[in-house]
């Protein structure tokens, strides 16, 4: 994966959160900001004009739990970021905005402050949008965003609509992002994985691209990985699905974490999350329709008259768990 993160200027004497306060800092912050040519960020509220129907997301990562050996504050923030956009790109909405919410120890660096916040507007620059405002508070570290996203016109991919009979595939390969975690916790190098895992890409392009297509019956990202994913649609659908074992796309790194650790390959593709891919039901009378959209699809299965996801081999057929992150 070609490094996607760059440097950005942060000029004037770097301090502390506790040091400078909340007011100074969010004025030192707005620094690492792209400026939106709108109102906001830095007044009361931001002021969009974004017609037709919306896509509303929020999600938070926490210091502690989401950022592993060696991430950056600039990866941290780029990660806050991309998890909203992923949300809608699972909907098939075009991103809109971002508000970012940091609660920061007051020991921060202002310098990881700022990285925070230029890694979020590095990832929105990624997905053609901004960054329009937030709010900082001392806290235990965390930071929370809201993605705004519009449909255009589109009829929004939801984890309902999957039928019996219509397929199941995704758009890219799996277990990548727990490669880089076990590379990085056994000192592997394998960068592409570690990188996969740090600086994870929404796929919102490919996501508006389904939506359009017409052809989508259901889709969920794969945050949580591939078996909790799974488990949602068929609950909220009411179906089964089966995968096939030899279907899978394997990410960057698993085979070498795999051959180095003894690691389960089915452990790193099902029930890792981190990954940023959408799985999605289609129709199968459709399928050229969705080869003319341009997303990159892999068939990996099949929805059926069950009530939970399977995976098959050429020996068995097994009920998946749920996932693990």
């Amino acid at each position: 994966m070609q490094k996607i993160l760059g440097p950005y200027p942060i000029p004037g004497q770097m301090a502390s959160f506790g040091e400078i306060g909340e007011r100074e800092m969010i004025r030192r912050m707005l620094r690492a900001v792209r400026p939106s040519g709108r109102d906001g960020p830095g007044d009361d509220a931001a002021l969009a004009d974004i017609s037709g129907r919306l896509a509303i997301c929020s999600d938070g990562l926490t210091f502690e739990r989401h950022m592993p050996e060696t991430m950056t504050f600039e990866e941290f923030g780029w990660t806050a970021a991309a998890v909203n956009f992923s949300d809608l790109a699972s909907m098939g909405a075009r991103p809109n905005g971002l508000l970012v919410s940091l609660m920061i120890p007051a020991e921060t660096d202002e310098e990881d402050i700022c990285d925070i916040m230029g890694g979020a507007d590095q990832c929105a620059e990624f997905c053609n949008t901004f960054i329009l405002g937030g709010d900082t508070k001392e806290g235990s570290g965390a930071a929370v965003a809201t993605a705004i996203g519009s449909m255009e016109g589109r009829t929004p991919m939801t984890r309902y609509g999957a039928t019996p009979g219509d397929l199941v595939a995704v758009t890219g390969p799996l277990g990548g992002p727990a490669a880089g975690w076990h590379s990085l916790k056994n000192g592997l190098g394998i960068e592409e994985a570690e990188t996969a895992l740090k600086v994870p890409v929404p796929r919102v392009e490919e996501g508006i691209a389904l939506a359009s297509s017409g052809a989508v019956t259901s889709c969920i990202d794969l945050s949580d990985g591939l078996a909790e994913a799974a488990w949602s649609i068929c609950g909220c659908s009411r179906v089964g699905m089966e995968f096939q074992r030899d279907f899978l796309p394997e990410g960057e790194g698993v085979e070498q974490v795999c051959s180095s650790l003894g690691a389960s390959r089915d452990d790193m593709a099902l029930y890792w999350g981190g990954e940023y891919e959408l799985m999605f039901t289609f129709r199968k009378d459709r399928i050229r329709e969705l080869y003319s959209s341009g997303a990159p699809f892999t068939i990996i299965g099949v929805v059926d008259n069950g009530v939970s996801p399977k995976m098959s081999d050429a020996d068995k057929t097994e009920v998946l768990g749920h996932g693990v992150y």
